[in-house]
């Protein structure tokens, strides 16, 4: 197993999501030319992700995905994805998709932030590698280009 996941909301996980994220990532590594680490996936409620956004972003308010990159050769883990599924259900609602959609979306970003990809501070590159898994995998459309739109 390459995602090490954990699920602390009462909605349910499939086996089969974490199996597909499992292939995405996977494929997403190899594709990048990047050494295969494991990650790990932590679904969160709003309290928990606002916590988490303003202990570590100085941000007092809940948010969709955070990344923690553990920034070390020695490391045996890329890092840690955190998704609010409850920001997921409300996204995957609002743009007519399903829930296992949106949190493949929200994974993928979070993969990206993982390896160094940040659109906050570059010249679009998250934007075109993130542009160009969501075709390769074809998914609708993700967070980064709905709100570059």
């Amino acid at each position: 197993m390459f995602i090490d996941w954990d699920n602390q909301t009462d909605c349910e996980i499939s086996k089969g999501l974490i199996e597909s994220l499992e292939k995405i990532f996977c494929e997403m590594l190899q594709t990048m030319s990047l050494p295969l680490k494991p990650c790990e996936l932590i679904f969160v409620n709003d309290e928990v992700m606002q916590k988490l956004n303003c202990d570590y972003r100085h941000q007092d308010k809940t948010t969709d995905v955070l990344s923690f990159p553990l920034e070390s050769e020695f490391s045996q883990l890329l890092g840690s994805v955190v998704i609010s599924l409850p920001k997921a259900k409300e996204a995957a609602s609002e743009f007519g998709h399903s829930l296992e959609e949106e949190i493949t979306l929200l994974f993928i970003h979070g993969i990206l932030h993982l390896v160094g990809f940040d659109h906050e501070n570059d010249k679009g590159e998250h934007q075109a590698k993130e542009e160009f898994f969501i075709n390769f995998f074809g998914l609708p459309s993700s967070l980064i280009t709905r709100t570059q739109t």
